[in-house]
């Protein structure tokens, strides 16, 4: 807009980047997390899985708090990320869980970045590469005893197996599986893939053992092997459905009420007239939508606080609104500008994702990126 000054664009750029909502990011409550883990590894050691940049939360600031407090590796499911958190932390070792895309190994080797070989061609690219280097490359070999995803079949195993030299030329860090059904300690499966993770070891060169996920690291010692690698525990969700939660939450989501309207009867609020009004009502419109990853899903059904007051969102979840039913909250309380909090100690990811049928995973993931983010603590 050429008539509008440096510094007034500048305002108004800084104040459009927000929506008025605050993610609160508490770096401290991650360490204490992560020192948790270790815990209950009980001498085994922890790396961190910090893909989709930490579950939404931040990489560079997630993986250098952690770093401060001893963790020396990390987890990221792409080069892209893996390049980005080298770019922070120059002396950590980088797995990418993804492995290589061909044509990508040369970038992964300049950048110190440790692939997961998923398969037999994964393999002999790695081994290509190390060839023509003329050095060892270092990387973790993936073993698919279960997921049927990603990592090598029985078949590939066994080729490898018997043609063991195909590994010359990779310093072979570790060898790791992934659980399952981790997070429900009496399904078979877990018994099963850990009993086929010992016996494909058994048959391969040796090397440090990576398996237990989050919840696998609460599955008991068996399953501890060499290395852990959590993700989401560190981020407060619950690794273990059922029982109490023994992580620390570690966001804050709150947004600002922009209005709250009086409505009587017979009235309706958004989207399709889903919410029907059949007494007279008060409506507070919140400055969050599923743009912001409030999930639609939470129509009707999310659940926020506001001034200690539990209060029901009211309708369809739109894409930079939500709208909530404050009738029995005091008008001193309920007001334009009065902060409601939609994930934190009143509310957890946990509980949210419970509401909106899904997992804390996609609730932390999907955070959009027109909050204003704020981190605190985070020293060793």
């Amino acid at each position: 807009m050429p008539g509008l000054g440096g510094q007034a664009m500048t305002r108004a750029r800084a104040h459009g980047r927000s929506t008025g909502s605050v993610l609160e990011i508490d770096l401290s409550a991650i360490q204490t997390n992560y020192r948790r883990l270790l815990a209950e590894l009980n001498g085994v050691a922890s790396a961190a899985v910090v893909k989709a940049d930490a579950y939404g939360l931040g990489a560079d600031r997630v993986a250098s708090a952690l770093r401060s407090v001893g963790c020396r590796v990390f987890f990221t499911a792409h080069l892209g990320e893996a390049a980005d958190l080298r770019a922070a932390l120059p002396d950590v070792e980088i797995f990418v869980l993804n492995g290589a895309l061909p044509g990508a190994e040369a970038d992964l080797a300049a950048l110190d970045l440790r692939p997961v070989l998923n398969s037999l061609d994964d393999l002999d690219r790695w081994t290509g590469l190390a060839r023509s280097l003329g050095r060892i490359l270092p990387a973790a070999l993936h073993l698919d005893t279960g997921m049927a995803r990603l990592g090598l079949p029985p078949s590939e195993i066994d080729r490898l197996v018997a043609e063991p030299d195909r590994l010359d030329g990779v310093a072979l860090h570790y060898i790791m599986s992934h659980l399952a059904c981790a997070e429900e300690p009496g399904d078979p499966m877990n018994e099963a893939q850990c009993h086929a993770f010992e016996a494909a070891r058994a048959r391969l060169p040796a090397a440090p053992a990576c398996f237990a996920n989050s919840s696998g690291i609460f599955l008991g010692p068996r399953f501890h092997f060499d290395l852990a690698r959590p993700g989401v525990a560190l981020y407060g969700a619950n690794p273990t459905p059922g029982r109490s939660n023994p992580m620390a939450g570690t966001v804050r989501l709150s947004a600002p009420i922009l209005q709250v309207r009086a409505i009587d009867p017979p009235a309706s609020v958004g989207y399709g007239a889903t919410h029907k009004i059949d007494r007279p009502a008060r409506i507070a419109t919140v400055a969050v939508g599923y743009a912001d990853g409030y999930l639609r899903s939470l129509s009707s059904s999310g659940r926020c606080h506001l001034g200690g007051y539990d209060v029901g969102v009211a309708g369809r979840v739109s894409m930079d609104l939500i709208t909530l039913d404050v009738s029995e909250v005091p008008a001193e309380v309920a007001h334009p500008g009065a902060e409601v909090e939609i994930i934190g100690p009143n509310q957890t990811i946990d509980q949210v994702a419970e509401r909106a049928g899904t997992i804390p995973y996609e609730i932390l993931t999907s955070l959009g990126q027109r909050y204003s983010r704020t981190y605190t603590g985070g020293t060793p």
